[in-house]
């Protein structure tokens, strides 16, 4: 207990991460209501100033040193249909419910447009947040509107799409309103007809794998479940944060200059003027899949992962984060953009 509500002081946060981290919050709580939420606030108001650090399912974060502040963990649960037109179901979900356990729920109601982030670890509020993506589908594709508390100014707000500003793997959340709001709920539109998006990556060899006749959503989350899990380590059983690096962007005469040097270059279209490129295959051409160090390395089957052997710790995932990115500048005059929050 502190200052008369559930503050506990000196945290350890290693349950609360998914590289496993332990590393310690000056001040822990978690919230399951928003009357909860609010009164949390209220006593975070009445202590000397500490920084304030909304955690949802900790699978987006690096650690790199103890948090000398409040962290407040996102419990809302809940989700519900609460709309529907001839074309779309609104489904409305709590920010601390686990992302993946709300897509089952979804294609089990028969609600498209959720089936290829199936498997993407964290809790739903940080899905607009990341403007989180897999597989030819992105949540911009699917948002309907959020519900977000203003902490200072202490009153609710709506954002719908174009409030958003979403990017790839970007959003108002990021940086302009970084710290000043909390994500309570999401609401997504999806579809009645579903539109099956198959043409990503190795959704279509694993479907016929899988011998499909009739194609469903929950046989594309299946087979994305699959694929997923065949190239990336379970953070249960090896610490790491999916991946870890954006897919750069550069410009398509940039691109046509690399793939002289580099014919095997690995770049998909983003319009007439820019390609995104593989940063799983920018990494692998430096050296590092399956690099090991100590207990920090690079995963075998996925160089886009960082993972944690057991006691490695943050400072040392960032170095390593830091030598892959200088060595893929160094060879190919690309920067690389962490896609993980660092604290």
């Amino acid at each position: 207990m502190y200052h008369g509500t559930q503050f506990i002081p000196d945290r350890s946060l290693k349950a609360y991460n998914s590289f496993g981290l332990d590393v310690h919050a000056r001040l822990f709580a978690s919230f399951n209501s928003m009357d909860a939420l609010l009164e949390m606030l209220e006593h975070y108001n009445e202590l000397p100033y500490m920084p304030l650090l909304i955690l949802g399912g900790g699978s987006n974060i690096l650690f790199t040193r103890d948090v000398d502040g409040l962290v407040l963990k996102n419990d809302l649960k809940g989700f519900e249909l609460i709309d529907e037109d001839k074309d779309y179901f609104y489904v409305k979900a709590m920010a601390g419910e686990n992302w993946h356990q709300f897509v089952l729920y979804c294609i089990e109601k028969g609600y498209a447009g959720l089936e290829n982030l199936s498997l993407i670890p964290g809790s739903v509020g940080a899905s607009p947040m990341q403007n989180i993506g897999a597989y030819g589908v992105e949540i911009k594709d699917v948002f309907h509107s959020l519900e977000a508390w203003h902490i200072n100014e202490k009153h609710k707000e709506i954002f719908y799409l174009k409030d958003c500003e979403f990017g790839y793997r970007e959003s108002v959340f990021k940086e302009k309103y970084r710290n000043k709001f909390i994500i309570t709920s999401v609401t997504y539109r999806l579809r009645k007809v579903p539109d099956f998006n198959t043409s990503y990556g190795a959704i279509n060899e694993e479907l016929e794998k899988m011998k499909v006749k009739e194609l469903s959503i929950k046989d594309i989350s299946d087979a994305v479940i699959r694929i997923r899990q065949s190239k990336l380590p379970d953070p249960s059983h090896l610490g790491n944060a999916g991946s870890f690096f954006k897919n750069p962007v550069i410009s398509i005469g940039r691109f046509k200059t690399l793939e002289e040097k580099f014919p095997q270059i690995v770049g998909h279209p983003v319009n007439e003027h820019k390609v995104k490129i593989a940063a799983a295959w920018l990494i692998e051409q430096c050296g590092w899949k399956g690099f090991r160090k100590g207990d920090v390395g690079c995963h075998e089957k996925q160089p886009l992962v960082l993972v944690n052997y057991g006691n490695a710790t943050g400072a040392d995932i960032f170095k390593l984060s830091t030598d892959i990115m200088q060595s893929v500048f160094e060879k190919f005059g690309i920067h690389l953009e962490r896609e993980v929050n660092i604290v």
